[in-house]
């Protein structure tokens, strides 16, 4: 029987991890490379000790330095001259060469930002997957975003990685979710809770807390959250199932037609930590004035009045205020970081 295209193209994926990680682990016993503990990009983290697996990983991560913008770009752009290299398609020992050089270069990326991985894995401990398969599955994602990564739009490699690492991992523990058998009377109580789940959160606008499903099924509260805790391992609870970091929730990761692409959700990530820090040169009446105007951080703007009444102050002076604060993001210095806004 035939593997799925997407089952196939999973299993390369993690052959290439671990043809990665065999190359490198020889590359280092033979050249027998070591570095201080106090050498620059050591990772310290408690998980790990003795025998416990975790730990040597821990300590190869912390070897590896993060990336400037600047490194980062001057590796994309190796990649990029080599790939052009390879679709010369000139003699054979040249192609060989170039391809050696995107593995190198690609390699630079995976190291510099396994502790991203790391980092984003350890929010998802205890759902069912072992850390260290949440940490592969963030590193094949991680190589997915080396594959996919554009220099030229701006964000940084970090910002764009964390939605491929993300996806690798909660990918993972939907796929490990779905392979739990349950008995039959415990899988009718869950069933039952997940409908009125679904019915009491049409009825409120909201998801209902376990206290509101017990007393609607009436049963004890402790049955419900056993119900809703399996629910929640195997991807069956709605689409707020929490999912491991504060506000995140399941329906975060599960794609749509209308859903933003990575490329789009790290250029709005990183225009955003761009617009914090241009207001942040303001005086705090200034930003908080620009932010209740026209609607930074919120669902919509506000008018003149309706800042002038939160402030105690008239619609005039908000207009003043509002046009002072303006005029100082035009300052030449700050004008620079709107540069963005344009492109």
């Amino acid at each position: 029987m035939r593997l799925k295209d997407s089952q196939v193209l999973k299993n390369l994926e993690k052959d290439r991890w671990k043809i990665y990680n065999k190359e490198k682990q020889d590359k280092e016993a033979n050249l027998g490379e070591q570095k201080s503990p106090g050498a620059k990009g050591n990772l310290r983290l408690e998980e790990g000790h003795g025998n416990d697996p975790v730990h040597p990983y821990f300590q190869e991560v912390g070897r590896f330095s993060l990336l400037t913008r600047e490194e980062e770009i001057q590796i994309a752009k190796r990649i990029e001259i080599s790939q052009k290299k390879v679709a010369l398609k000139q003699d054979l020992k040249k192609v060989l060469h170039a391809r050696e050089e995107i593995e190198a270069a690609k390699n630079e990326f995976v190291e510099a930002n396994q502790r991203l991985v790391i980092s984003i894995a350890k929010k998802y401990i205890n759902r069912g997957v072992q850390f260290l398969d949440l940490i592969q599955e963030g590193n094949i994602g991680l190589m997915k975003a080396v594959d996919k990564f554009d220099y030229r739009r701006g964000y940084k490699f970090g910002t764009y990685a964390t939605w491929w690492i993300r996806q690798g991992i909660t990918r993972a523990i939907q796929d490990q979710a779905r392979t739990i058998r349950l008995p039959v009377h415990i899988g009718e109580v869950l069933n039952k809770v997940i409908r009125s789940s679904g019915d009491l959160a049409k009825e409120i606008g909201r998801s209902p807390t376990p206290d509101e499903i017990a007393r609607k099924m009436e049963l004890p509260i402790e049955k419900v959250k056993k119900a809703l805790e399996i629910a929640r391992r195997r991807n069956a609870i709605s689409l707020e199932t929490p999912m491991g970091e504060e506000h995140s929730h399941l329906g975060d990761f599960i794609a749509d037609k209308g859903s933003v692409s990575p490329e789009e959700a790290a250029i709005q990530k990183d225009r955003a930590e761009r617009v914090q820090v241009i207001l942040a040169t303001l005086t705090p009446r200034e930003e908080k004035v620009l932010r209740r105007r026209f609607g930074i951080g919120e669902d919509t703007g506000h008018t003149l009045q309706e800042v002038g009444d939160e402030f105690g102050v008239t619609r005039e002076r908000i207009r003043q205020i509002q046009a002072k604060a303006l005029t100082k993001l035009r300052h030449s210095s700050r004008s620079k970081r709107f540069a963005f806004m344009e492109e």
